[in-house]
């Protein structure tokens, strides 16, 4: 599933959910976009406003989104 801000920006894609939190899949991070290399990063589940269909829609912009992660240790 695709998880997008509440500003409609592609934030990452869902790899599974980790207890409370989202994890996302290290292909499509933005350390990859950045050619840095991929890791996974993690997102609050209580930051889902909904889901519709594939796409996991954020009650937090992208960048705040991304300002949240959690990086996998």
């Amino acid at each position: 599933m695709k998880v997008i801000g509440a500003d409609g920006v592609h934030v990452g894609t869902v790899d599974h959910v980790d207890g409370e939190r989202i994890k996302l899949t290290k292909n499509d991070s933005p350390s990859t976009q950045d050619g840095q290399g991929g890791k996974h990063h993690y997102l609050p589940a209580g930051l889902v406003a909904e889901i519709e269909g594939d796409t996991v829609r954020l009650s937090a912009t992208a960048q705040n989104a991304v300002d949240m992660f959690d990086e996998a240790e």
